[in-house]
């Protein structure tokens, strides 16, 4: 039984873990400003999805202390906004990015283009923000099935092979959380207000 409710929703999970990952490239790839629409920049949102990230971290930890109190119904709960939270994150996202110019990691003077000076005053703290973004993206896109298939294994009640593939969820999870709050603080300093 646990199987066949598993199966129903194997083509969903793999149609939504390369749907979303296309859906938002080719999103970010689309500047409404610069196709000539007139809209504000939602350059507010990037505070507003960097909290939301830190909220889907902490929900995630208290997620594991309530299973772990033999809380399910709690732990249910908070996963549940945890992945609204995603979703949100997402949206927003994707928003901010097709209104606003991309911004670069160090631009001290918003021009778009780091120059000789600015790379020389943020040195190795660009390769940092690089490597710390980079992962962030790439695992925000693997966890995508992860998230998908833990939370189908619960709701179909196949709770040993959800616990089992939780223990790699969680810490992948947590890590896009953490690194998307780290990315917005280390890029903050170069948007443009």
């Amino acid at each position: 039984m646990e199987h066949s409710v598993e199966q129903k929703y194997n083509k969903w999970i793999v149609v939504l873990s390369v749907a979303i990952p296309l859906v938002v490239a080719l999103l970010f790839g689309v500047n409404l400003r610069k196709l000539g629409y007139d809209v504000e920049p939602l350059s507010f949102l990037p505070p507003i999805y960097a909290t939301i990230n830190g909220i889907t971290a902490v929900l995630l930890i208290a997620a594991v202390w309530s299973i772990k109190a033999g809380k399910r119904k709690q732990h249910e709960l908070l996963i549940k906004v945890a992945i609204a939270c995603s979703v949100a994150f997402l949206g927003m996202y994707v928003a901010y990015h097709m209104t606003a110019d991309s911004t670069v990691f160090g631009d001290v003077n918003h021009n778009g283009i780091l120059d000789a000076d600015e790379a020389t005053a943020i040195g190795g703290m660009r390769l940092l923000y690089l490597v710390i973004l980079l992962s962030h993206i790439l695992l925000s896109i693997v966890i995508i099935p992860f998230v998908l298939i833990t939370y189908v294994r619960a709701i179909s009640k196949s709770f040993e092979r959800h616990k089992k593939i939780a223990k790699i969820t969680f810490p992948l999870w947590l890590y896009v959380a953490v690194t998307g709050v780290i990315v917005y603080l280390m890029i903050s300093p170069y948007y443009v207000r």
